[in-house]
């Protein structure tokens, strides 16, 4: 280990257990820093169900500042951001208690690397003398394009604070990609969105895209059949709490599904993720659509489903569900914005992509007759998205020059 390997990592949530997009990104980051460097995590429990993951992730770190975050609270102190003109985002992570932590371990010299996972966060890096301190910035999805995307979306005044948001963490990143040394994204896409995002060039943005775990997602692994067997299943993966999930089954029940379901009327269109939202929970009375909740294991969903659906039309980044049916060999059939962060919006081996409902529906039902299967996806998986090879470029950019 080196005699300055101290690294500061600051996320917005705990980074454990690994069973959503941000946190399977920030999990294997922490467990890279770890490997080379003394870890200190600076991060939120939004969950009162992640407190007892706390020791797994101590073990991890030499020091930690893990801090209980009530979302209802939160929400109304980021409320006061209109007022003031900053964005919610920021206000919304912002404690006193977490900023005198950061303050006093930099004040102690040792620390030579901070890593700043998500937007919400990067107040406590920012804004710091440059110089001994290397700081890297992992926006992985830029938010500031998000909430534009959701602005686009929405309707009345939650359509002008989805805007406003996207206006304000603009502004936020273009100062961040001027004071961090390096900015990551975590696709090309992503890249361009932020360079869009701040109105020129960033010449210190890097490309890291998401990895996928194929020896955890590996189709040669048995799984008990969650439904009978003459039941076809149609498979979405993912936190239903997410915006841009609930959007996407929403759209699919309604655009896709009714078809679907009188053609075959034995196939379930299963919904499998933590937080169903109450619309989403709504949709569990529809004829045919399963919504399971949290689950302890999503593999054997995935091993016995026809095909996953990706129905994303607001999508943003590397899709891990994407990865992970793929590295199941699972076939994968998405709406294009799914695909654009894996291979700007083209299908890849295991996959088809669709621009619309009809033909969204004519591919779903493609894979419940007997049609074959689409094969390649595992190969393609571990040939691009290898968590082994994403560390390691990972590792060099943090490593850099102090």
């Amino acid at each position: 280990m080196p005699a300055d390997g101290e690294v500061l990592f600051l996320c917005h949530r705990i980074p454990y257990p690994p069973n959503k997009g941000d946190k399977i990104r920030s999990y294997h980051w922490l467990k890279a820093l770890a490997s080379r460097y003394v870890v200190h995590l600076g991060a939120f429990i939004d969950d009162p169900a992640d407190r007892e993951h706390v020791p797994a992730v101590q073990r991890l770190c030499a020091t930690s500042c893990l801090l209980d975050l009530n979302p209802l609270h939160a929400r109304v102190r980021s409320s006061l951001a209109l007022m003031t003109g900053g964005p919610l985002t920021v206000r919304y992570f912002a404690s006193r208690a977490l900023q005198r932590w950061v303050d006093e371990l930099l004040r102690g010299g040792k620390v030579t690397r901070i890593v700043v996972y998500s937007s919400g966060v990067a107040p406590y890096a920012a804004g710091r003398e440059a110089g001994r301190i290397r700081r890297i910035l992992d926006l992985c999805d830029v938010d500031s394009a998000k909430w534009r995307q959701y602005g686009a979306s929405g309707v009345g005044p939650i359509s002008w604070v989805y805007s406003r948001e996207a206006r304000t963490l603009a502004q936020c990143e273009t100062r961040w990609s001027d004071e961090f040394d390096v900015t990551i994204v975590s696709s090309e896409s992503e890249r361009l969105m932020l360079e869009e995002s701040v109105g020129r060039s960033v010449p210190r943005a890097e490309v890291l895209g998401n990895g996928v775990d194929t020896e955890y997602f590996d189709p040669a692994v048995p799984h008990p059949r969650p439904y009978p067997d003459d039941v076809q299943t149609i498979v979405f993966t993912g936190a239903m709490d997410y915006l841009a999930n609930v959007d996407a089954v929403e759209w699919f029940a309604g655009e896709v599904w009714p078809t679907l379901n009188a053609q075959h009327p034995t196939a379930r269109f299963v919904i499998v993720g933590s937080n169903p939202h109450p619309r989403v929970r709504a949709l569990s009375e529809r004829s045919g659509i399963i919504v399971t909740g949290t689950v302890p294991d999503v593999r054997p969903y995935l091993a016995h489903a026809c095909c996953a659906v990706v129905p994303l039309r607001i999508a943003r980044g590397v899709q891990n569900k994407v990865l992970e049916a793929l590295a199941m060999d699972l076939p994968v059939v998405a709406l294009r914005p799914a695909m654009q962060g894996i291979s700007g919006g083209l299908a890849v081996p295991g996959s088809v992509v669709a621009d619309d409902a009809a033909g969204l529906g004519a591919l779903v039902a493609a894979r419940l007759a007997p049609y074959g299967s689409l094969t390649g996806g595992r190969g393609f998986v571990e040939r691009h998205f290898a968590w082994s090879a994403v560390l390691e470029r990972f590792l060099t950019t943090v490593e850099g020059a102090p």
